[in-house]
């Protein structure tokens, strides 16, 4: 029998949507688009459409640190994502595995409000999350509105991104979708400064599951051994690319094709990077 390496695998602990478009669906896809294995731990149930979440169900938070330590004790686990936790007794449950692996570097989208406008969290499980998570953080991926929900006394974006900084995550990436620009412009900060802005062609469509589809991007390329900074610019391209080439299922948001290079060999990069896709 061939002897196969085995891809890197990605712990991820997210809420499920039972859409596909949103949650521990996207994550897959999206690690598995970077060449990565993902390993899902469901940390909520939801009752929920194309258009907005209708019901949060709890999960468990025993049974999912059960969960997580059978994996990380069984599995080189190279990246944790996290998405939506759903409760404070969850985010402190999770604190506690992070705490025990503080060498695997960690994504965390700090999932807030459903796109159709769903408040996913409230003030104590905000409060966990500054004070648990987001010291533990590589990368931080708020969208313009999570970040001024997760440093509300600063007075603009950059002010945000560097209370988030101080508060201890690595790098901060702000989407900025829902700000009143012409192109959606991304902010990237770390070491107490912007290092970079990115802009993008804004779409028309609004996309279930964008914020998924980043986070889960850059954490599949940390798990391949990229560097941050390499990690968030290639997991933007192919974000971009998602959402360029969405389809639409429901009534709702657009669904992102994140498997849009599996098309055709016109969809993979060449040599010179060009083309639609990096995959590793």
């Amino acid at each position: 029998m061939q002897d196969i390496k085995p891809p890197p695998v990605v712990l991820v602990f997210a809420g499920l949507d039972p859409t596909g478009g949103a949650g521990l669906s996207a994550d897959i896809e999206a690690i598995i688009s970077q060449g990565c294995h993902a390993a899902p731990i469901a940390t909520a149930l939801t009752v929920q459409d194309t258009r907005d979440v209708i019901r949060v169900g709890q999960v468990d938070a025993l049974l999912v640190v059960e969960q997580a330590r059978a994996l990380l004790e069984d599995m080189p686990v190279a990246a944790i994502k996290l998405g939506m936790l759903g409760s404070a007794a969850m985010v402190e449950a999770i604190h506690t595995i992070l705490r025990d692996y503080p060498q695997i570097p960690v994504v965390l989208d700090p999932v807030l409000r459903a796109g159709g406008g769903t408040e996913l969290a409230d003030e104590e499980l905000i409060d966990a999350m500054r004070e648990l998570l987001i010291p533990q953080a590589t990368i931080l991926t708020p969208n313009s509105e999570e970040a001024r929900r997760l440093a509300p006394d600063a007075d603009n974006l950059h002010a945000c991104a560097l209370s988030l900084l101080e508060q201890g995550s690595e790098y901060v990436l702000i989407t900025g979708t829902h700000e009143p620009t012409p192109e959606v412009e991304n902010l990237l900060f770390g070491g107490h400064r912007l290092l970079e802005t990115f802009s993008w062609p804004r779409l028309a469509e609004s996309f279930h599951g964008s914020g998924c589809t980043l986070a889960s991007a850059i954490a599949g390329l940390l798990a391949q051994g990229h560097e941050p900074m390499t990690a968030i610019h290639q997991a933007q391209d192919y974000t971009w690319q998602a959402l360029e080439q969405a389809y639409r299922l429901g009534r709702g948001q657009m669904i992102p094709n994140r498997l849009f290079w599996t098309g055709g060999e016109d969809d993979v990069l060449d040599e010179e990077g060009s083309g639609r896709a990096m995959l590793h």
